[in-house]
């Protein structure tokens, strides 16, 4: 058995991510919603539905909460279970922080959002005719990993790696993590059918090819792309070496710090 668990990057921060905390607050709030409610009810009326949101069906009268496009923006923000949400939000803070820092707050918000219309729309259009719903704000979380893997290839990621009774912490290049993972959507999104339920790999390739695009247009004049690598990769580390405390600018250390996670 192999386990891997991204924790943190090596790219430092000069300002507060005041844009990636607030999403991951409205995200992790409407979860906690969701918990008091009916989900599949939820589901159905705040999730992007093909069929509805090109007109094929409507919902029953008093199923519609808000208007079909609307739920384009809102089923970013909901989540199908705890791992869902974790998961998400875990990519999110680790890359997020980085494209905001780069971008300031009211572009980075325009390329999250942009990346999640993108994501639903290649999601969807395949199959307008689909009525099953799509939750979830990988899609838009796809565009902020694609825009990081233009900025930022050769940047090491921290990775928590479990095999069977072995522990360590790896320092693995983004082109590589990010990469592998733009790779398997790709092939499990030919593998799959277009009215499979599960994850809407699709959406995830939308969303990661519309963040690169949107990245190279919307980065400040001069900023170059494909920075260099801060730190060695490939490097490991016992588990013993995240005990401690530090002080962190964002998602990384201090320099000398290595291996501690933000939390710490």
């Amino acid at each position: 058995m192999i386990f891997a668990l991204p924790l943190y990057d090596d790219n430092p921060i000069q300002r507060p991510p005041v844009v990636t905390w607030t999403l991951i607050g409205m995200c992790v709030g409407a979860y906690l919603w969701e918990l008091g409610q009916d989900q599949e009810a939820v589901a159905y009326q705040y999730g992007m539905i093909p069929a509805v949101l090109f007109g094929h069906v409507q919902l029953l009268p008093g199923g519609a909460a808000i208007p079909p496009w609307a739920t384009i923006f809102t089923s970013m923000f909901l989540h199908g279970g705890l791992p869902h949400l974790g998961g998400n939000m875990l990519f999110l803070w680790i890359f997020g922080n980085n494209i905001e820092d780069v971008l300031g707050g009211p572009r980075y918000l325009l390329l999250y959002l942009a990346s999640g219309v993108a994501a639903a729309l290649t999601q969807a259009l395949p199959d307008p005719a689909s009525d099953i719903p799509m939750i979830g704000a990988s899609g838009a979380i796809a565009g902020v990993l694609g825009a990081y893997l233009l900025l930022y290839p050769w940047a090491n990621v921290h990775v928590f790696v479990w095999i069977i009774i072995f522990f360590r912490i790896v320092t693995l290049p983004a082109w590589l993590l990010l990469g592998l993972w733009f790779l398997m959507q790709l092939v499990s999104g030919l593998g799959a059918g277009v009215r499979s339920p599960g994850i809407a790999f699709w959406a995830h390739v939308g969303g990661f090819v519309t963040g690169i695009g949107l990245l190279a247009l919307l980065r400040p004049s001069g900023m170059p792309l494909l920075h260099p690598s801060r730190s060695a990769p490939f490097q490991a580390a016992s588990p013993g070496a995240l005990s401690g405390r530090s002080t962190f600018h964002g998602s990384v250390p201090e320099a000398g710090d290595r291996f501690r996670p933000p939390w710490g």
